[in-house]
């Protein structure tokens, strides 16, 4: 006999929020936790529920789904994440995965996509509408761009980066690398231009992101 699946749903619309509960509550196959429109206590409903998978939409207010998926794998990564979205863009795609999604189905899925990948990823798979698992292949085949040597942080840059991301102040820098204020500003300047962002926060997500630091 198979295991009930305990669920949970993250839906800020209401026409989907009801029709998915309806189906997720009518199935013998699941425990259905209940549906929240926004993730906002996404970690006390985790202690208290202890769902197997959670259903997660990406655009919701108080916390979009990604974050939120971030914060739940950060304190129960044995929680399956499915992401249900209308968005295709890889953009949204890999920083779901990278928040530690399993699964990624857009919102026009059938309804027995829908259930089928919750066995799925229940099962320890990576379900995806067939679109979205095209752009990740694609990902992977293609070569990918080499950088440009004139976009490739110096050590200098690297070492101010690593204090960007660390949380030191300009002053901080300056103090700790032995050099001015004005060559602060100068390489930061550089550090913007080269990792294509305009902002210190930017550039922290970055070096994070791609492991420059």
């Amino acid at each position: 006999m198979n295991q009930v699946i305990k669920v949970a749903l993250y839906e800020d619309s209401m026409t989907l929020r009801s029709s998915l509960s309806h189906l997720l509550q009518s199935s013998e196959e699941f425990d259905f936790l209940g549906a929240f429109e926004n993730p906002g206590d996404i970690l006390q409903n985790c202690s208290e529920y202890k769902p197997d998978v959670i259903l997660m939409d990406i655009d919701m207010p108080i916390m979009n789904g990604i974050e939120a998926a971030a914060l739940v794998k950060a304190k129960y990564p044995e929680i399956n994440i499915l992401i249900l979205t209308i968005f295709e863009d890889r953009d949204k795609l890999f920083d779901a995965l990278q928040a530690g999604a399993s699964g990624y189905l857009l919102k026009n899925s059938r309804v027995v996509e829908i259930i089928e990948a919750i066995h799925e990823i229940y099962q320890g798979g990576s379900p995806m509408t067939p679109s979205i698992a095209r752009k990740v292949l694609e990902f992977f085949s293609k070569p990918q761009d080499q950088p440009n040597p004139e976009e490739k942080l110096s050590d200098r840059e690297l070492d101010i980066l690593k204090c960007l991301v660390s949380g030191d102040s300009y002053k901080m820098i300056a103090a700790n690398c032995f050099i001015s204020m004005g060559t602060v500003r100068s390489h930061i300047n550089n550090i913007y231009k080269k990792l294509h962002v305009n902002s210190k926060s930017e550039a922290v997500v970055k070096a994070l992101k791609e492991r420059l630091v």
